[in-house]
């Protein structure tokens, strides 16, 4: 059993930073570990994704301002972010599978979608201002 746990969220100004973490528990292999965000009315989009081997693909909004990373037990995921604009206002869910991430098959920037990730979080609100 995968459970995964988001906190973090909160209100910011514009420009401010924000770190959210994800807390992972139950059996890991080979995994993708991810952060998807989704605003009221849109769809749900990745934001970024870091493989086992720590290798780590971002979409293209958020590139050079947001930072993925995962502890070396793998239990923890974080994602650091910096300088949000009022596009970063979303539900923040933390994802993961149990295979390889979809960027490694199909390409950096290739995030993939709900449908590819078995495990999900329940979210956590990040409001920018």
């Amino acid at each position: 059993h995968v459970q995964l746990v988001e906190s973090g969220g909160g209100s910011v100004q514009a420009g401010g930073s924000l770190k959210l973490s994800c807390a992972a528990s139950g059996y890991f292999s080979k995994r993708c570990m991810a952060w998807f965000r989704q605003a009221p009315g849109k769809e749900r989009e990745g934001v970024a994704a870091i493989e086992k081997d720590s290798s780590t693909s971002y979409a293209d909004s958020v590139k050079g301002r947001f930072a993925i990373s995962q502890d070396s037990a793998k239990d923890r995921l974080t994602l650091q972010m910096f300088n949000l604009t009022l596009e970063d206002t979303a539900m923040y869910y933390c994802a993961a599978v149990m295979i390889r991430c979809p960027f490694t098959v199909y390409g950096l920037g290739r995030l993939g979608y709900e449908t590819d990730f078995a495990h999900w979080g329940q979210g956590t609100q990040v409001t920018v201002s």
